[in-house]
């Protein structure tokens, strides 16, 4: 005779020896996936920052080239453009006036065209800045100082020789007012044209793919430097065209580019880069008369001529065929570290309004 109370697992009143009535199955032991973003058309032209860069350059080029083309035609129908001075590589005021103000405009028109097209304000090209004015007269600064200070190393080694002055009293204020003008145009339609909206948007581009593919929270470092190394080497290339330019006169025309883009990525505006640009160029063409990537301009104040080794005086090229030159473009990104103020690039100057936010770089 079996013991009642021995055998309590088919009890059904003790609960706990008893199995449950209706067993609940275990919760799984993973979150379930997140559905797969669906594949849309939308998703070719746009992107989580708006349009997407590669379009937006193909935007930008053709607007410009359309702009330009029509500029051309209407300018020299009205003859308008002055032309190349006659001595050999002498380029006359009127050139550098006009004949650079006209893609200038064009530049800053088709500027102003797409910061509409992607939302943007134009500040995140390269103009803006809170340090604007302070960072132009450093830049205006360091170009005469920076480019004295290599014609001095020159002069004393007896690699350049000045032979006479060519302008006095009211000629030499008059036209040394004049090239700075002009060379202040020059230089914000290089800066802008080459290191404004091209480059913030190839850094958007470039940004977006190290991301997609590392993962990297410092993808829009990686994309910055990735876009300034391709357009420093077009930089530098385009000067090849010039007539008396030398290896080493592309060379050090590349690396200056990436100074100008290093004082872009330290102070998030490009007015440093305009004003050592204008200063640099107005220093070797009007003040101490010397070559620029070969070329010669009219009404200079100094005439000047190379003595000795090509690869040390620069020759026809000017003082930025010359060797030297690199120390001093070391130099300055030693300047550019320790002086300027530290700002993030590709960030609006103002707050955008809640009608406008500004699509993330």
């Amino acid at each position: 005779m079996n013991d009642p109370m021995s055998d309590t697992t088919s009890d059904p009143t003790n609960p706990s020896t008893s199995e449950p009535l209706n067993p609940q199955p275990e919760p799984p032991n993973h979150a379930p996936l997140a559905p797969a973003k669906n594949f849309t058309a939308r998703s070719i032209f746009f992107g989580a920052d708006g349009l997407r860069a590669g379009w937006c350059l193909l935007i930008f080029i053709a607007l410009m080239a359309a702009v330009l083309k029509g500029v051309s035609v209407i300018g020299n129908l009205l003859h308008l453009f002055p032309k190349p001075g006659a001595g050999i590589g002498e380029i006359p005021l009127a050139f550098a006036l006009v004949g650079e103000s006209i893609p200038l405009l064009a530049t800053l028109l088709v500027t102003w065209v797409m910061s509409r097209i992607e939302k943007r304000p134009n500040s995140v090209y390269g103009l803006g800045g809170q340090h604007a004015l302070p960072n132009f007269l450093a830049g205006l600064t360091w170009g005469v100082v920076g480019l004295s200070l290599l014609i001095l190393t020159l002069r004393s080694a007896g690699l350049l020789v000045f032979d006479s002055r060519l302008l006095f009293g009211g000629d030499a204020l008059r036209y040394g007012a004049l090239w700075l003008l002009g060379f202040f145009v020059v230089a914000l339609l290089e800066e802008y044209l080459g290191r404004g909206y091209v480059l913030f948007t190839l850094t958007r581009g470039f940004a977006g793919i190290y991301a997609w593919l590392f993962k990297t929270p410092n993808a829009k470092a990686f994309g910055f430097w990735t876009a300034a190394l391709l357009l420093s080497l077009g930089f530098g290339l385009g000067h090849g065209k010039n007539p008396g330019e030398s290896p080493i006169g592309l060379v050090s025309a590349g690396l200056v580019g990436l100074v100008f883009c290093l004082s872009l990525w330290r102070t998030g505006s490009l007015w440093w880069a305009i004003g050592f640009h204008a200063a640099w160029d107005w220093a070797q063409s009007f003040l101490y008369g010397v070559a620029d990537s070969g070329i010669l301009v009219q009404h200079r104040l100094l005439a000047t001529h190379p003595a000795g080794r090509t690869l040390l005086s620069g020759g026809t090229t000017g003082p930025e065929g010359s060797i030297f030159v690199l120390p001093l473009l070391a130099l300055l990104c030693l300047i550019i570290i320790f002086t300027l103020p530290r700002a993030t690039y590709g960030v609006a100057t103002s707050a955008p309004g809640p009608d406008r936010p500004i699509p993330p770089l």
